[in-house]
């Protein structure tokens, strides 16, 4: 993937975690605010929203993506944390965060599942100093040894196993 990609898919999945931020705040629809991020906020002007240019068809998919299949990331994702933790505890971005990665780990085999986690971490280094990254880290990895077992334990390419 070129960097120039890479980039444009970071920034949307920045937006999509705003978007369902929005959407949980306002009760607005997915297709709604779908259009108004891709009217007022995907221009690629940073001095906008700080998001720069967006993978705009990757946005969609994770915003439309993660609010058709909330209820299943949430029943995922609760499984994941610790009874003293559960889903609705937490704040409304970090939800919206581990919406976004579950959908995208659980829908999107086209990204390598390390490659997700290390996207969501950075997102939730972006909104908290706190313990809320390892969360993040935490659960998206359950979710990815979970989900898509054979890829997360296949040796990285370069990278000789230890010896035994």
């Amino acid at each position: 993937m070129s960097a120039e990609r890479g980039r444009k898919r970071t920034a949307a999945r920045l937006a999509a975690v705003q978007a369902l931020y929005q959407m949980e705040l306002t009760g607005e629809s997915s297709r709604d605010v779908i259009v108004e991020f891709t009217l007022h906020r995907l221009k690629g002007d940073i001095a906008d929203e700080g998001f720069g240019e967006a993978d705009r068809q990757f946005f969609d998919d994770l915003t439309a993506g993660a609010s058709a299949h909330r209820d299943d990331l949430d029943r995922a994702i609760s499984a994941a944390l610790t009874p003293d933790w559960p889903l609705a505890r937490l704040q409304a971005v970090l939800r919206a965060i581990l919406r976004c990665g579950a959908f995208e780990l659980a829908h999107r085999r086209d990204v390598p599942p390390q490659a997700t986690i290390s996207e969501y971490l950075d997102i939730a280094h972006a909104f908290f100093a706190g313990k809320e990254p390892g969360l993040v880290n935490g659960v998206l990895d359950k979710l990815a040894r979970d989900i898509r077992r054979e890829e997360m334990e296949e040796p990285r390419r370069g990278v000789e196993p230890a010896a035994r």
